[in-house]
């Protein structure tokens, strides 16, 4: 039976109306939140898709109304409400060798590079792949390490370290756990490296640990330092940029830069680029594809 309320209507339509209504001054306290804490820039009319991602969270904290979750948030009332609306308003879209070209260079073309002559004296190659998301991006680059090594007679003259870090805890450990769906493993994975780099259990795929055990994952803002993550060779920075506004795309383009070692290579995603930070970096062509070299 549906309870009604004292004039006949539906109750539990009311309660759902109430609690997704979204008044403009909380819309845009709740946009300053999201940008303050990760740097994400919600354009406007983008009310709809707020409540959609909000609506089980607020069910899950038996929070009435939005308003109620904008006062919460602001007052930092309790920090796991907090964390998980990040989560829900972070996009993990990801698969394998996304655009592949950048995938094809780093084994054809910078690996050799630093693999060769004195380059070999210089210790491990370090690699950092930002916002990593479900971790698609920094196995399909060990993947990589590991074809360039078979080409080599199974050996690498240089060690090769790669570093993930995402601002999403949740995305993160599902990264750690390597593990992944059919559907997950069908987007952007060849049959061959299927069956070569992960073990099939039930209806689920393993990374197996000769992928995993030379990635260390790691939480990291990008609105913060990454001082503690040290210097890298090459960094993959994709698909990320394009969440953020002008101002914080240059930051954290310096930030980036500066964790580069000299030369280093930056990977940004395809539809991507500089924003302002020109004076920072050298484009060059791959055919196909754009990298950025520090100055």
């Amino acid at each position: 039976m549906i309870n009604k309320d004292s004039n006949g209507n539906n109750d539990v339509f009311a309660k759902l109306a109430t609690r997704d209504n979204v008044d403009q001054n909380e819309f845009d306290q709740f946009r300053q939140f999201l940008q303050d804490a990760c740097g994400i820039s919600l354009g406007d009319n983008k009310q709809y898709l707020v409540t959609n991602r909000m609506r089980r969270l607020m069910d899950e904290h038996k929070i009435a109304n939005f308003g109620e979750l904008v006062q919460n948030l602001r007052h930092g009332l309790h920090r796991k409400l907090k964390e998980q609306v990040i989560d829900a308003m972070t996009t993990n879209e990801t698969f394998w060798f996304r655009d592949i070209y950048p995938y094809d260079h780093l084994k054809n073309n910078l690996f050799p590079q630093l693999m060769s002559g004195t380059n070999k004296m210089f210790g491990p190659i370090r690699i950092w792949s930002a916002a990593c998301s479900s971790g698609q991006e920094p196995y399909s680059i060990s993947m990589m390490v590991e074809e360039f090594k078979l080409k080599n007679m199974g050996t690498l003259p240089r060690q090769v370290q790669i570093v993930a870090t995402d601002l999403s805890v949740t995305v993160l450990e599902q990264a750690r756990q390597g593990e992944y769906d059919k559907l997950s493993v069908m987007r952007g994975l060849s049959n061959e490296r299927l069956d070569k780099f992960f073990d099939k259990s039930d209806n689920s795929w393993r990374v197996k640990p000769v992928l995993r055990d030379r990635i260390d994952f790691r939480p990291i803002n990008l609105m913060d330092s990454y001082a503690a993550l040290g210097k890298f060779d090459i960094v993959f920075c994709r698909n990320v940029l394009i969440y953020f506004n002008a101002d914080l795309k240059r930051q954290i383009l310096q930030k980036i830069h500066a964790a580069l070692k000299p030369q280093g290579i930056l990977y940004l995603g395809s539809s991507e680029g500089l924003a302002g930070a020109g004076d920072l970096f050298e484009m060059v062509r791959c055919e196909p594809g754009i990298l950025y070299r520090a100055i």
